[in-house]
């Protein structure tokens, strides 16, 4: 069975089943990680600070940007090179805002903390952002998203970067997903 054929016969409260369990996968694996692979405890509140300016002109503003420019290629570029398999469209159809919410939440707080949280803070900039790109193999056949999916990638890892605050990269992540994910929810 090939892997579009198992996206279609996959329900869609399944495939948000799965979401959810593979956020919780990344959550434990980011605390895991940081036990195991920081010298000392990491002192995880340090990568959280509440600048407001910062995470909104860094993380909800530059988000906004960005879906801005995606809705602009969803709306230019034929759907076939915009086209991630139909999961995105099969986790977002038909579901409320709150659960748009939920899952834009859950996802982004679960990924940042493994991926810029731990993966940057450990091996760098570069291989938590390759790491993460991979982790989206889906988009790899699709050379618009995949190119999207690269260069947003190493975007919120220099967000961290710049701010060591997890707050503007979940925001940002949030955002994104949030926004896009109401975008494909409503469309039709």
């Amino acid at each position: 069975m090939t892997y579009e054929e198992m996206i279609r016969n996959i329900g869609p409260k399944d495939l948000r089943k799965s979401v959810y369990y593979s956020q919780a996968l990344f959550f434990i694996i980011a605390i895991l990680l940081s036990v195991t692979l920081f010298r000392k405890q990491i002192n995880w509140l340090s990568m959280f600070t509440l600048n407001l300016s910062e995470i909104l002109l860094l993380g909800f503003l530059t988000a906004c940007v960005v879906v801005g420019f995606e809705l602009i290629l969803f709306r230019y570029i034929p759907r076939k090179y915009m086209d991630d398999g139909g999961i995105n469209e099969k986790i977002f159809t038909g579901v409320t805002i709150k659960q748009v919410f939920m899952i834009a939440l859950i996802v982004a707080i679960a990924e940042e903390l493994l991926f810029r949280g731990v993966i940057q803070t450990v091996f760098g900039y570069v291989i938590a952002s390759s790491v993460f790109v991979l982790l989206h193999y889906r988009y790899i056949k699709k050379i618009v998203l995949f190119g999207l999916l690269v260069c947003i990638s190493f975007f919120i890892g220099y967000l961290f970067k710049i701010t060591n605050n997890l707050f503007v990269t979940i925001m940002f992540h949030f955002t994104v997903d949030f926004l896009l994910g109401i975008y494909i929810s409503y469309r039709k």
